[in-house]
């Protein structure tokens, strides 16, 4: 018998001082079984970096959601699809291998990945050469302290407040904050 998603609902409170962008987003997240608490919060992360796109490319008129990721590899974790349901922003999570990334970036504006692993960066040296010519992919680095500690914020209802400020997300819950830094590596 398959094993089935678990879910986990989220209030996230989006303070994006950067980019001017405040919201509130009701999400739905399912944790695929052989998914980790600290990849699906890398990918709840990933879309409060990324909340801000809504306006500056959407202006307004998308959708913000979760991909089917793990259950689904040709779709992203996460996606930002205009009001036509042509794909504007596609986020990966974890170490995807060149292939899917450059058909990524042929199915999507733009692309970005967010490697959290402790290994990402053997990955990272591995796939550097082979992704140069990729020029609409945005590759980050996220800090495995930081990573491990998102862990620590996921229940099954959670009530987050996200602040971006100065390229630091700092995401808190009533239990505690993190702030993390993602480090662009491309």
């Amino acid at each position: 018998m398959a094993l089935k998603s678990t879910v986990f609902k989220a209030q996230l409170a989006v303070a994006d001082i950067d980019h001017g962008y405040y919201a509130d987003h009701a999400l739905t997240l399912a944790r695929h079984p052989s998914e980790t608490d600290e990849r699906m919060m890398v990918r709840l992360a990933a879309l409060a970096l990324h909340a801000h796109e809504l306006q500056s490319v959407c202006n307004g008129d998308g959708t913000l959601a979760f991909g089917k990721g793990l259950s689904d590899p040709d779709e992203p974790d996460v996606w930002l699809r205009d009001f036509t349901g042509a794909t504007r922003v596609w986020i990966e999570v974890g170490q995807p291998d060149e292939v899917a990334l450059a058909k990524a970036c042929r199915q999507s504006e733009q692309v970005a990945v967010y490697a959290f692993h402790h290994a990402a960066d053997v990955w990272w040296k591995g796939v550097q050469g082979k992704l140069t010519r990729l020029s609409n992919l945005a590759v980050w680095r996220v800090p495995a302290d930081a990573s491990q500690q998102l862990a620590r914020l996921a229940q099954r209802s959670m009530q987050l407040q996200a602040t971006v400020q100065e390229g630091v997300l700092m995401l808190g819950s009533a239990d505690g904050s993190v702030d993390l830094e993602p480090l662009r590596l491309k």
